[in-house]
């Protein structure tokens, strides 16, 4: 087999980094390891942002719209705070420019039906940042349980408890009302848990803000209806000190140290998944729980889930590869939380519409 030729630096595509927070960094070091994409300018209106802009030898831009204008780029990524992405996500669809925009996809269900409506009538590629569906172990479990490898799906469960430290809420923002873990983190499990298992169509839900006090939870519960009728539960704090997180279990993210812990188990008829480990267990002869059970690690290796959506990212511009996650999907999700915030508020079960 010959040697696969990678493409020149200008035959990659050319992407636009908008924001340069700690997200967006990594989304800068992701591109730096693709083949096919280049990091060509980065928006920010920050010094230090105009600074790496110049170490790294790409344009610097201190707004969306003088990007827009300039047109450098082939698409571009919105690594910005969550209030923005709306407005930055429909100024690039009205510019002709392909987008990626890290999750949440925006503040409310709303504003992603706008943006999923002007996405589709407009034909411009509008892909939502969930990376964790391009990490190849969840792509295996996905696969497992759509197969019906374990069975009919009867339970799961995701936990999802890490220690915030205090520095991390010295920006008034991340004290304020939305940008508790429930938007930030528990979004990510939902996400996940409707890729594999299917969506959901009720919710009731707890919060606290025991610990901290302030206008966000620090810690919610939910309880979740599942469309095929599997019953799911989940736990997010952000004020508790624990091995079970994805952050902390999986070892995506080298800012984490591993536990070597799982904090998602799914449960089947036929079998069970606990994640991340991939341990698949199942009965080897007569079923039953007075009978032994086998565990099966299945084998996957390991990627980089950002470098993979960069690539993915770029083949979507190019036109060879549909979205994994679009901007209606990603609505999808953010609607379940969105019901998980107002089930934890009012004490009733919130119905979620199913088409």
């Amino acid at each position: 087999m010959g040697r696969v030729e990678m493409p020149g630096a200008q035959d990659k595509v050319a992407i636009a980094v908008v924001g340069a927070g700690a997200i967006g960094r990594k989304h800068i070091a992701a591109l730096a390891q693709s083949g096919v994409a280049r990091l060509v300018a980065l928006v920010d209106p920050s010094v230090s942002a105009r600074a790496l802009a110049a170490q790294m030898g790409v344009a610097a831009f201190a707004t969306l719209d003088a990007l827009l204008a300039a047109g450098v780029a082939d698409a571009a990524i919105l690594a910005t705070p969550t209030p923005a992405h709306f407005p930055g996500a429909m100024a690039c669809v009205a510019a002709g420019l392909p987008v990626l925009v890290e999750k949440p996809v925006t503040v409310t269900p709303a504003e992603a039906a706008v943006l999923a409506a002007a996405a589709a009538q407009s034909g411009v590629p509008v892909l939502v940042g969930h990376h964790r569906r391009h990490n190849p172990l969840m792509q295996r479990a996905r696969e497992i349980v759509q197969r019906g490898d374990i069975g009919r799906i009867v339970a799961l469960h995701t936990t999802t408890w890490f220690l915030k430290p205090d520095d991390y809420f010295l920006h008034d923002w991340r004290r304020a009302p939305g940008a508790g873990p429930m938007l930030t983190n528990l979004i990510h499990d939902v996400d996940l848990m409707r890729w594999i298992v299917g969506d959901v169509v009720s919710v009731q839900a707890t919060a606290s803000s025991a610990v901290r006090g302030f206008a966000t939870e620090d810690t919610a519960v939910a309880i979740l209806r599942f469309a095929n009728g599997a019953l799911g539960t989940m736990s997010v704090s952000d004020a508790a000190v624990s091995p079970w997180s994805w952050e902390l279990t999986s070892g995506e993210n080298p800012d984490y140290p591993v536990t070597g812990q799982s904090c998602y188990m799914i449960s089947g008829t036929q079998g069970a998944l606990d994640l991340p480990r991939l341990t698949w267990w199942s009965y080897a002869g007569a079923a039953g729980w007075h009978a032994p059970l086998q565990a099966q690690r299945e084998p996957v290796s390991a990627a980089d889930p950002l470098a993979r959506q960069i690539d993915h990212f770029a083949a979507v511009v190019r036109g060879t590869a549909a979205p994994i996650i679009t901007v209606a999907d990603a609505a999808r999700s953010l609607t379940v939380v969105d019901a998980i915030a107002r089930a934890a508020q009012t004490g009733a079960t919130v119905e979620i519409p199913y088409v």
